[in-house]
């Protein structure tokens, strides 16, 4: 029997690294890592998804994606026949979208986020206090390696504007319960895993271990609380 493809796309400005911890039997599914690009002048969402697209070249395959990741592959399934969509620390339409969001896109306030910031991530060290903010900032120093400003500003706005308003129920979501970035309160329908972060693709990868291949096998629920 044939391996079944499963297409890993990173979050926002992260690299492939992030998947590090990620395993999958390999007798069942062969992982492909995806990388981000830096996009083309006035490249919109649709169309720079579906040039990551072409990078997929396995025929139905699974595409997971996590946080900006999830969106773009929803995007993708536009161009690829997928087996399945699955998204991590995402959203599955703009209506999930926390109030501050919501409040950027009207206010258009995302476009003063100084992208330099972000970039020179070991200058933003030199203002960090305390330890556990250290602790984030030498993880963002490891696994966000796109640090172009033309991506930083096309990949915020890209999030903020982003005009999906209906769920696609065939979307399989995987949620933690602890996410500051998307709060849980404003997901519907989704696998919830207890105490997962917007990070828990690098902490709670011992539960996506363990429950990935069913979930990708079709086994699990949707909207169940998982440990």
């Amino acid at each position: 029997m044939s391996k079944i493809p499963v297409y890993l796309m990173p979050g926002l400005a992260s690299s492939a690294a992030i998947f590090e911890r990620i395993v999958l039997p390999e007798d069942t599914f062969e992982i492909h890592l995806l990388e981000w690009e830096i996009p083309l002048d006035h490249e919109s969402l649709t169309d720079y998804a579906k040039r990551i697209s072409a990078k997929v070249i396995h025929k139905n395959p699974v595409l997971i994606g996590v946080s900006f990741g999830g969106i773009l592959v929803q995007e993708m399934a536009k161009y690829v026949e997928a087996r399945k969509v699955i998204i991590i620390s995402s959203v599955r339409c703009n209506s999930e979208f926390p109030r501050r969001l919501k409040i950027a896109k009207t206010t258009k306030a995302y476009k003063l986020i100084p992208m330099s910031l972000f970039a020179n991530i070991e200058s933003l060290a030199k203002f960090s206090f305390g330890e556990k903010v250290n602790q984030r900032l030498k993880l963002y120093e490891k696994f966000l390696s796109v640090r172009d400003i033309r991506y930083l500003n096309w990949a915020v706005e890209q999030v903020i504007l982003w005009d999906r308003t209906v769920s696609d129920e065939n979307v399989i979501h995987i949620h933690g319960d602890a996410d500051d970035v998307f709060p849980i309160k404003y997901i519907k329908n989704c696998i919830t895993v207890k105490g997962g972060t917007h990070i828990m693709i690098l902490n709670k990868y011992k539960w996506l271990n363990e429950n990935l291949p069913s979930i990708i096998l079709g086994v699990k629920k949707q909207s169940k609380t998982l440990l």
